[in-house]
């Protein structure tokens, strides 16, 4: 589809990230207001050069990589000698990661101070910035909108129209932005607040327990700190792990060719134009219109223009995949060992109190669904989850937790809509229609379909026009922020993170988190 290609493309060339884009999100308010209180000097912010830093110093990875990467028929190749081609990419993210830590005290102590503030004025951290952020900012003109589509056109990359309610939601979010940290500002400069230390990563568990800041008295541990930031350094791991690997594939590539060569007695260059040039594809004209016609909504200029373009692309294409079948069929042939492991996927400790339960609620096995009601994945995602519930009977449970998206206009209050049906035990019956009519779910909508299903109106539209549930929906946004989701449906099994939706994906995250529990379960019971 290609609204999500436009958000991606609006958020990454203007630098809106998918959590800013949380509207209604009290904690995306928060982390947009910067510090204007005690300057302070970043830590480690020394000049040092790259290759002389340690891979540790962010606390990016649990353990040092191998000394051994790999071993390619005999031939041994380095950790260091793969790192000393990454290092300025590695040290790039370790910096990030340092610099993390301080926007995330940051961060944490605007959240302490509004929470503070929204106490002593006897309402919800939600109606506070209500009153003080979205109260006070105008809505983006059309004209406004129109002005900025044409100063960024050539990066957005689409048609006016169907970019024109994510740049509203763009530049909307960006006051807020602005509007949260004049108010930041307002309230650090009487509050009682100190920062004691900078965040530098915990080198002992117990190191954990040191106290960074106070607010009111309030501490903010290293541990507090570390816990928020625990997607996002799992983010770095990823990327060090993909730059380390794609440079280690590289390099049993190159060994490879190489000592076949030698056997042959030719240049590896020669011997890749053997095996590779027979098996590419010669690339018709037929070829290239099909992709033209497959991707014409992605490119810009007609057919005849991108015609030759397309034909070297294709052309280029098949050649990397005939070389990587050919380096494949080695690799086969190869005694090979690699020591190189993936980052092991977090577990979090989701809260599942007071949220809508469908199963056996002592199932070894918990589905956590972050939804939102209004997006077409979400409404995909749903029967392939209600087949796997009644495949595996009382041995696994699904829970429902709330993230409506910025861009779904309707989402929220539908969310407020589902709870005030489960207030009245049809939750599962209310949901099942709003994924059923996720193009109308307007507020009078919403009420109807309280009527369909026999729902005490009276109770179920004071619920609705109160925003009795809309600090409950606030809260499964926070705590969806917290582990650092960004898109919807995101399911979790057991604490676990499950990147793809599909049958056989989620089937297989569940058998391996059975055999987990039935491992558990028996070491419990010796």
């Amino acid at each position: 589809m290609r609204s999500p290609l436009l958000i991606v493309l609006i958020a990454s060339i203007l630098c809106a990230s998918t959590a800013q884009a949380q509207t209604r999100s009290s904690r995306r308010n928060v982390k947009q207001a910067q510090s204007t209180g005690e300057k302070r000097k970043p830590a480690q912010q020394d000049q040092a050069n790259p290759a002389d830093k340690k891979q540790d110093d962010c606390g990016c990875e649990t353990e040092a990589p191998p000394d051994v990467l790999a071993i390619v028929n005999g031939v041994r190749i380095s950790s260091r000698s793969i790192d000393e081609s990454l290092k300025d990419q590695i040290y790039a993210l370790q910096r990030q990661a340092l610099e993390a830590r301080n926007r995330e005290l940051d961060l944490q102590i605007n959240s302490k101070l509004f929470a503070a503030e929204a106490k002593r004025r006897g309402i919800t951290v939600a109606r506070l910035m209500d009153e003080e952020v979205k109260s006070r900012i105008k809505e983006p003109t059309e004209s406004e909108v129109r002005a900025f589509y044409e100063q960024n056109r050539d990066q957005i990359q689409a048609e006016f129209n169907d970019a024109r309610t994510y740049l509203i939601n763009y530049l909307r979010d960006q006051r807020q932005r602005d509007e949260a940290r004049r108010f930041a500002e307002r309230l650090r400069a009487t509050a009682q607040f100190n920062i004691l230390e900078e965040p530098t990563p915990p080198k002992t568990p117990a190191d954990r327990a040191r106290v960074l800041a106070t607010v009111y008295g309030e501490p903010i541990t290293s541990g507090d700190i570390e816990d928020s930031l625990r997607p996002f350094i799992y983010g770095v791991q990823e990327q060090i792990y993909t730059l380390r690997k794609g440079a280690l594939d590289l390099k049993i590539r190159e060994i490879l060719l190489g000592q076949e060569a030698q056997k042959r007695d030719i240049a590896p260059e020669a011997l890749l134009e053997m095996e590779v040039a027979p098996k590419i594809k010669k690339i018709s004209e037929v070829d290239a219109r099909t992709f033209y016609d497959q991707n014409k909504d992605r490119l810009e200029g007609d057919y005849a223009q991108l015609k030759d373009q397309i034909i070297q692309y294709l052309e280029q294409m098949e050649r990397r995949n005939a070389e990587s079948a050919f380096v494949e069929q080695l690799r086969r042939a190869a005694s090979l060992q690699v020591f190189l492991t993936a980052p092991a996927l977090p577990t979090y400790a989701i809260a599942a109190d007071d949220q809508p339960l469908k199963g056996d609620a002592a199932a070894p096995v918990t589905i956590i669904e972050f939804t939102d009601f209004e997006c077409p994945a979400c409404a995909r995602t749903q029967p392939i989850i209600e087949q796997l519930l009644k495949e595996y009977g009382n041995k696994v449970k699904l829970v429902v937790r709330d993230f409506p998206l910025q861009q779904h206009a309707n989402a929220f209050k539908a969310a407020e809509a589902a709870e005030a049906a489960r207030e009245q035990g049809k939750y599962w019956e209310y949901v099942a229609i709003l994924f059923n009519n996720q193009s109308a779910l307007g507020v009078d909508k919403l009420k109807e379909y309280a009527s369909r299903l026999g729902l005490d109106r009276a109770k179920f539209d004071a619920a609705l026009d109160s925003g009795k549930f809309a600090e409950k929906v606030q809260r499964d946004i926070q705590d969806g922020l917290n582990i650092g989701i960004n898109s919807t449906p995101t399911v979790f099994i057991n604490g676990r993170l499950n990147q793809e939706k599909t049958y056989e994906s989620l089937k297989a995250a569940i058998e391996a988190a059975l055999k987990e529990a039935a491992k558990q379960q028996a070491s419990n019971n010796k």
